[in-house]
């Protein structure tokens, strides 16, 4: 059964913005001839790795929202230079924008359980050509 991560979006302020530090890292790594993968270090590691790695995703929480995920790729546990456990979670580098879903702040992740999980927007339709503030707006006024 697929599962969920989620977690605070810490330094992005938009997707926007967490779509340019991806990029940003993500052509770093190219240019030293690394493979392409967008990584992000945690230092807690999902016990429930297999059920993660099931199709699960992690959610970013920006301003107070669920707003975007990405697909959930590997997790690679390790040991850092002082001797802490930490956790590389390996992520596609592709953004995927979701319903909004309003998240209290919290510490670390948190796991999500995919019914739980806000829907995926596809499609003009759904906000998904349009610019996130106006999103976001729409959102507010329950339109979208």
């Amino acid at each position: 059964m697929t599962l969920h991560l989620v977690k605070l979006c810490v330094g992005a302020d938009s997707v926007e913005s967490l779509q340019a530090w991806v990029d940003f890292r993500v052509e770093q790594q190219r240019a030293a001839g690394l493979p392409e993968e967008q990584i992000h270090t945690t230092r807690m590691v999902p016990t429930r790795r297999e059920e993660l790695l099931d199709g699960g995703s992690l959610y970013w929480v920006i301003k107070g929202r669920i707003q975007v995920r990405q697909h959930l790729l590997d997790i690679r546990p390790f040991t850092d230079q002082a001797g802490v456990k930490r956790c590389d979670l390996v992520l596609e580098p592709r953004l995927i924008l979701t319903q909004y879903q309003p998240k209290r702040p919290f510490q670390g992740w948190r796991y999500l359980k995919a019914e739980e999980a806000p829907a995926d927007i596809r499609g003009a339709g759904g906000g998904g050509s349009m610019p996130e503030s106006m999103r976001r707006d729409l959102s507010e006024l329950c339109l979208i």
